[in-house]
């Protein structure tokens, strides 16, 4: 597990009782920048993705937890992609409403970060949030990626929509 700077953020590997944080995960609001909420089938295909993940080297998911508590806030994580013809690593996450507001993204994308970094794999950490998302948008700035620009992509399948391209150098300390 790892910790963040700030001693009340953790990281903790997926594992297969996180599916219901997955299911709370899908509501609308918390989906509105990446097309809205998937059926129950492709949630079940996300988690056995995510499960996958763990102990290769096509990246990791975590669940975020916080507070003295340990109380679960989101889901956040870093997978292999290519982009413009470079391999590199993208991140994503999504914090919960109720954790919202509080850092606790921007603490778990930096934990992101030093992961992704230590991995020791790719070059390149991407993030692609969507123009519309300023939460989003915020803790890539915080975290210090560097924005290249907006693009459309495509997500999900079928669905195109205009994303800012965040990069961070995983070679700088």
């Amino acid at each position: 597990m790892e910790r963040s700077p700030a001693p009340d953020v953790r990281l903790v590997p997926w594992s297969k009782d996180d599916f219901d944080l997955l299911v709370r995960h899908n509501a609308p609001e918390m989906t509105a920048h990446l097309g809205g909420p998937e059926s129950d089938e492709k949630l079940l295909d996300r988690h056995r993705r995510y499960l996958g993940l763990e102990g290769s080297r096509s990246g990791w998911m975590f669940r975020i937890v916080a507070g003295p508590e340990e109380s679960t806030a989101g889901i956040v994580g870093f997978w292999e992609s290519t982009h413009h013809g470079e391999d590199i690593w993208e991140a994503g996450w999504g914090v919960l409403p109720e954790s919202q507001g509080q850092g606790i993204a921007g603490a778990a994308v930096r934990l992101v970060v030093a992961a992704a970094r230590a991995t020791d794999t790719h070059r390149h950490l991407h993030a692609f949030p969507s123009v519309d998302n300023a939460a989003s948008n915020g803790v890539c700035r915080g975290a210090g990626f560097v924005l290249l620009g907006d693009e459309e992509m495509e997500y999900p399948k079928g669905r195109w929509m205009r994303c800012n391209d965040w990069r961070i150098d995983l070679t700088r300390g």
